[in-house]
């Protein structure tokens, strides 16, 4: 059988890092691009131990021809697309980054697919930002009410996936992946940071936890679950999107005190409030309703919150 060939787009990041571990152990040969993969340390991938198994290119997503050039070098039998600005909190700041990177970036996939005629299976990394706060569990037919400038560039990148697939006939997909965490996490995440910063207390540290919102509530989930669904997403015969998602929300507050706990710490006078972290428009309850994906993709997150904080925890590198 013909080994697949795998192109992660971002692959330097939490969910490239464990979807490419993952491919690896399918027997994938798997391709990784960053912006310029001479001058990437691929830190995360070290960590996981599969820095030297992965064959490395350099790709400006918003480029149309650096995209061009590098699916018709590699050809590759699926793509992810995991590249573009990352962070909620710093799309408030960099708003014209943030929308050029993701949509137009995912634009340039679709049209490059389109253009080469290629059958690769095409995933993107779609988010549960878009859907704004839910009231009740949000699954593949909840309306998008964006509240951020990252959340309404991946609701611009999703639909122009759904309109490629339907128009063009291209194998591509929407992952509306809700929060997922691990060690991998940078700092600017507001999980790691309050990891790393109860982290530090624990081991003696005088500092305060500076918070923003502690009453909002997400929808939780460990990374290396999620990257096996974006996967099983491109095995089906037709594309579909699918809520990934544990189903179950905790709030801000909830995850400190498992997080203290955990460590066998009291929050007197260690937490204070800044209301300079608030957004200017923020998700207030977030929780998927992933039904769909457990019935069609036999797909079903397993670890609590609890769980996943204390795997943070002793799984944390610095």
């Amino acid at each position: 059988m013909k080994q697949k060939k795998a192109l992660i787009i971002g692959v330097s990041g939490q969910d490239g890092a464990y979807l490419a571990k993952a491919l690896l152990t399918k027997g994938y040969q798997v391709h990784g691009t960053s912006r310029d993969h001479e001058v990437n340390s691929f830190r995360n991938l070290k960590i996981i131990g599969v820095r030297e198994k992965i064959t490395f290119h350099s790709l400006v997503q918003n480029d149309f021809r650096s995209v061009f050039s590098i699916l018709k070098s590699i050809d590759p039998d699926e793509v992810y697309g995991l590249g573009g600005q990352t962070s909620v909190a710093r799309s408030f700041s960099y708003p014209f980054e943030t929308f050029e990177s993701i949509s137009v970036g995912t634009l340039n996939i679709l049209e490059c697919l389109r253009i080469m005629r290629h059958k690769a299976k095409f995933y993107h990394a779609s988010s549960s930002e878009c859907f704004g706060n839910t009231e009740t569990p949000a699954d593949e037919q909840t309306p998008f009410h964006p509240r951020s400038p990252y959340a309404v560039a991946k609701a611009a990148a999703h639909y122009a996936v759904i309109n490629y697939r339907e128009a063009y006939n291209l194998y591509a997909c929407n992952g509306i992946l809700f929060n997922h965490e691990s060690p991998l996490r940078p700092e600017r995440f507001v999980t790691q940071k309050i990891i790393a910063s109860a982290l530090r207390i624990k081991n003696g540290s005088k500092e305060k936890l500076e918070i923003g919102n502690i009453l909002v509530e997400r929808d939780w989930g460990w990374a290396p679950e999620y990257v096996e669904a974006m996967w099983k997403m491109l095995q089906m015969e037709q594309p579909k999107d699918f809520v990934i998602g544990s189903g179950t929300s905790h709030s801000l507050k909830e995850f400190i005190e498992i997080t203290f706990e955990t460590l066998n710490l009291t929050q007197n006078n260690r937490i204070q409030i800044n209301k300079t972290l608030f957004r200017p428009s923020d998700i207030l309850r977030s929780r998927s309703n992933p039904t769909k994906a457990e019935q069609i993709l036999k797909w079903k997150a397993y670890l609590n919150l609890r769980q996943i904080i204390d795997k943070m925890i002793k799984q944390q590198v610095f």
